[in-house]
């Protein structure tokens, strides 16, 4: 990991955009894994990739959300420049239009039912947006977009970690399920990292969708985690029919959920509250029969 503050951006911003060194630079309360985050000025933002294996993203979020923009019903975020390498930090870096709102996991006076709705149609517009020369899912994707199978060995891992902290035979049925099916369309847009930090919220509702780091085209399902990691009980129903995908994507999206709740449970050692609540609710809930 790179260490990335505000006086780092401050000689960042100043060598290279002089126009705007006169800004204030303040990192946001929240930060994420794959980048840090920087206001500049009230309008700006600034984004620096954590570690090399983030660096992609980058050019591909610049290239990708322009276009994308022009198909989705919410905002997500305007690339404004790019900068490079320099004043010890290693790796090119963005500046994008600011978004306002709270994320989704801070917000106050969330109307989760309309939230659940306003995703759902979300995904599906990203879903129709063209594909031409979107990336195909892969290695830049961290393999979202692909098939689940692609993290078996690290299921097995997590769940040999956890041993009797999780119920060991019913994860490995929801597993089992996930890995029955594959997308059979053609491939199509996902996110890929539809967390509720990723979410921005206005008035109560969806008002913005941001890091696109990891999206691409294949297999949409691993865009449908929120409906174990955020959304509760009838918030469900609401969101798949939002959606509108068949059965058999859902079982691949509990597939995907259930990997990233038991490796992020495994890795805390089983003493992580959060992940054994979804973990719970994956194995409680299907969301399909």
């Amino acid at each position: 990991m790179v260490d990335i503050d505000e006086e780092l951006v401050r000689r960042l911003v100043a060598a290279q955009f002089p126009q705007w060194a006169h800004l204030p630079v303040t990192a946001v309360r929240r930060q994420g894994w794959d980048n840090r985050t920087f206001r500049l000025g009230d309008d700006l933002v600034v984004r620096l990739p954590s570690a090399e294996g983030y660096v992609p993203s980058v050019a591909k979020e610049d290239r990708c959300l322009p276009e994308l923009a022009r198909h989705l019903p919410l905002p997500v975020p305007g690339p404004v420049a790019v900068g490079a390498p320099g004043a010890g930090y290693p790796y090119p870096w963005s500046v994008r239009r600011w978004l306002p709102g709270d994320t989704l996991e801070t917000a106050a006076g969330v109307d989760r039912a309309a939230v659940a709705r306003d995703l759902g149609a979300f995904l599906t517009a990203l879903r129709r947006a063209p594909t031409a020369g979107g990336p195909a899912a892969g290695r830049h994707s961290f393999f979202r977009g692909c098939h689940p199978s692609a993290y078996g060995d690290d299921v097995e891992h997590a769940l040999h970690v956890l041993g009797a902290q999780v119920d060991t035979a019913a994860c490995q049925d929801v597993w089992a399920r996930a890995l029955t099916s594959a997308w059979a369309g053609p491939p199509v847009w996902f996110h890929g990292d539809v967390a509720a930090g990723n979410l921005l919220v206005a008035g109560g509702r969806l008002s913005a969708v941001i890091d696109f780091g990891t999206c691409g085209v294949g297999d949409p399902a691993c865009d449908l985690v929120p409906a174990w990691t955020w959304c509760v009980g009838p918030e469900r129903k609401l969101f798949r029919e939002a959606v509108g995908l068949p059965d058999d994507a859902w079982r691949r999206a509990r597939g995907w959920a259930l990997w990233k709740a038991l490796i992020t449970l495994a890795g805390a050692g089983g003493r992580d509250e959060e992940q054994s609540r979804i973990v719970e609710a994956i194995l409680a809930d299907p969301v399909v029969d």
